[in-house]
């Protein structure tokens, strides 16, 4: 029987697995999983115990109002966590109470316990798999040395009521939040030295981090004594690079391993011998030039030498881990709408493809004895899953480990489309049916774009899920037209700092080929997108008048005045150059150039805490369009970032969505959702 989950009501309510953490003796997998607070207004995350073997049913670990997240396991199989939850033995007045500390659930079972906590609260954290120094970072406020004194910074802030931040580098803020006064820095600690015992003694080894660890999450040899983090240097007209930098966990010692200001370096993956570092190295491109790409690199953790362990391979790496003898790395990368794994052999360069179906993979775990490699699979038609790979096999079979509230049966059907473009590339998408589409029964479509735009649409979304459309009937195309990855650099070069045209005449491409079906009526059709997709939905809104309606989500429609307020600036004069000296690639690539052009009825969606796409690109577009007197809504969110979170939102989004659909493609009546 199938299950009602796509009903809003059932849809919110579903358990969501986050990642996978395997244990040194990869006998415990454990799993963060997100799902519905008790007053259902928000989303917290607990921890859940999968059993490898697939023989037990998942079990819940943690149950705290606050949730747990960040699970990292010591030696002794105790697992460390982050969590805001109360300690029940904090003294009074502790400053740390309300932030997220660092706990203990030891291997045993037993009681949660407190181990670690700081004024700023504790962020991500990594264990040495022989050794148990435990690396976290945590803000500290400027200037002070120790937790008292960041605490004293912090009070005389609240006290004087000053809520204010004096910039001096970039960015200021990303995506949803502010940056600053605060600035992260590496700490490193003994594991705790007998049950009931805190970590011991931090050591600040960054006191003057300034930005460099913003956004760094760190790694550590398997003894213990070198960290390896990203860190972040600013280079010259505002540009930012990330270096690869080791400390020394005794003395706070840093040396750089790798630097390179045309490159990033981040993800830093260190082998289980101690010797080797794999990262990511990329690239942001260059107006004209050549568009971004990444590549893995190997990098010698005494020596800093690098090597490309995939000498000539235009395969853009997702994520990677090391197999448990240092000689192979196991890594995921876009192909063909799909994310598989794939081996490499270090001393040959020779890849193996571990996975030959239509699933995309992520946070891989090998276990120590190289007999097995867990993961999380999703796809079009199956949420993130936890499974088992042979690491020796190709194309095998994953074996699906039981995981609360899975599986989910779609109500429909997949498929694949292909077409032409004009240029002659082949353009492929993913189709998502519903189950009474047929040649007697046509659907109506919903082209969807993807995001990024450096993305391939090839698996499983929460946010924008095809699936609850299809039960209401539609029918979506997920295309991945120019500038999506998995088809080989020229793709991004098809459209590289120019964007509108090329995508379009692919999205249009891939629409013909859709309703050319005898299940897709193409009299009803409709094209929605968000981030990327939103700029594709304006253009679209701009060049044709083809489709009854488009919806727009965080959507760029300006480009040069969106240039210098979203979150990242660099990332667009990397692409389009300085827009104070080469205005003319981005008012060429700009969507409002066409809004004297726009017939089509629009919804407009934007969330004002929205950085990556501020507000000021929902307004002048809602602007434009009401001063041409379009046909247009405006579903306004004061307190959604570029996404839309909380329970109650999503349902609102699904349902204005519909209702606006519904009126101009399929003629109803129009029904305003009934608390709006």
């Amino acid at each position: 029987m199938v299950r009602s989950w796509f009903e809003l009501s059932d849809y919110v309510t579903l358990r969501r697995v986050g990642g996978l953490r395997l244990s040194p003796d990869g006998t415990r997998l454990i799993a963060p999983v997100s799902e519905l607070k008790p007053d259902g207004k928000s989303y917290g995350t607990s921890l859940w115990e999968i059993d490898p073997s697939g023989s037990a049913e998942p079990r819940r670990l943690t149950r705290s109002a606050e949730g747990e997240a960040a699970p990292e396991f010591l030696p002794d199989g105790s697992l460390l966590f982050v969590s805001k939850r109360p300690d029940p033995t904090a003294e009074p007045g502790d400053t740390a109470a309300d932030k997220p500390a660092l706990w203990l659930l030891p291997a045993d079972g037993g009681e949660a316990r407190r181990v670690a906590s700081r004024p700023g609260g504790i962020s991500s954290v990594a264990a040495a798999r022989d050794a148990g120094t435990v690396l976290f970072t945590a803000e500290a406020m400027p200037g002070t040395s120790g937790a008292e004194a960041d605490a004293e910074a912090r009070k005389a802030r609240e006290d004087a009521g000053v809520t204010a931040i004096l910039h001096e580098t970039a960015p200021i803020r990303y995506w949803d939040h502010d940056l600053g006064p605060a600035e992260p820095r590496l700490f490193a600690a003994a594991p705790p030295e007998d049950a009931g015992a805190p970590l011991g003694e931090a050591r600040d080894l960054t006191p003057a981090p300034g930005a460099g660890l913003r956004f760094s999450s760190p790694a550590i040899t398997p003894d213990g004594r070198t960290a390896v983090v990203e860190w972040s240097v600013m280079g010259a007209r505002g540009r930012r690079h990330s270096a690869l930098v080791a400390l020394d966990t005794a003395t706070g010692e840093r040396r750089t391993l790798a630097e390179d200001a045309d490159h990033d370096f981040s993800s830093p993956r260190i082998s289980p011998d101690g010797r080797t570092v794999a990262v990511l190295r990329s690239y942001d491109g260059e107006p004209g030039g050549e568009p971004r790409s990444a590549a893995l690199r190997l990098i010698d953790l005494e020596t800093g030498e690098q090597r490309d362990p995939l000498p000539g391979s235009e395969a853009w790496p997702r994520e990677f881990a090391w197999a448990a003898d240092s000689a192979a790395l196991y890594f995921t990368a876009d192909d063909s709408g799909r994310a598989p794994v794939f081996r490499v052999d270090l001393a040959t360069s020779a890849v193996t493809r571990l996975t030959g179906d239509d699933g995309a993979y992520n946070t891989l775990q090998p276990a120590p004895d190289g007999t097995a490699l867990y993961a999380l699979r999703d796809s079009w038609d199956e949420p993130p899953t936890p499974v088992r790979l042979d690491p020796a096999a190709e194309a095998a079979e994953p074996v699906r480990l039981p995981a609360p509230d899975l599986p989910l049966d779609p109500p429909g059907r997949l498929t694949e489309v292909h077409a032409t473009a004009d240029d002659g590339t082949p353009i492929r998408s993913w189709l998502v049916l519903p189950a009474e589409a047929s040649a007697q029964s046509p659907a109506p479509l919903l082209l969807w774009v993807h995001g990024g735009p450096y993305m391939s649409f090839n698996g499983w979304s929460w946010r924008w899920n095809p699936w609850l459309m299809a039960a209401r009937g539609y029918a979506v195309l997920l295309p991945d037209p120019a500038l999506s990855t998995g088809y080989g650099q020229d793709m991004l070069r098809r459209a590289w700092g120019t964007w509108g045209p090329r995508v379009f005449a692919d999205v249009m491409a891939a629409t013909d080929a859709a309703i050319a079906r005898e299940d897709i009526d193409g009299t009803r059709t409709a094209a929605m997108g968000g981030s990327f997709g939103g700029y594709m939905a304006n253009w679209i809104a701009g060049h044709t008048d083809r489709f009854k309606a488009i919806v727009t989500h965080a959507s760029l429609w300006n480009l040069e005045a969106f240039s210098g307020a979203t979150d990242v600036p660099p990332a667009w004069t990397a692409e389009f150059g300085d827009p104070g000296t080469s205005p003319e690639r981005y008012r060429a690539a700009s969507p409002h150039r066409s809004a004297d052009e726009i017939r089509t009825p629009m919804l407009v969606v934007h969330g004002d805490k929205d950085y990556r796409v501020p507000i000021g690109e929902g307004l002048s577009l809602w602007w434009d369009l009401v001063h041409r007197e379009v046909d247009a809504k405006f579903l306004y969110f004061p307190d959604e970032n570029h996404w839309v979170l909380r329970p109650g939102n999503i349902k609102i989004w699904y349902e204005t969505i519909w209702a606006f659909l519904d009126h101009h493609v399929l003629g109803k009546e129009w029904r305003r959702p009934e608390l709006l």
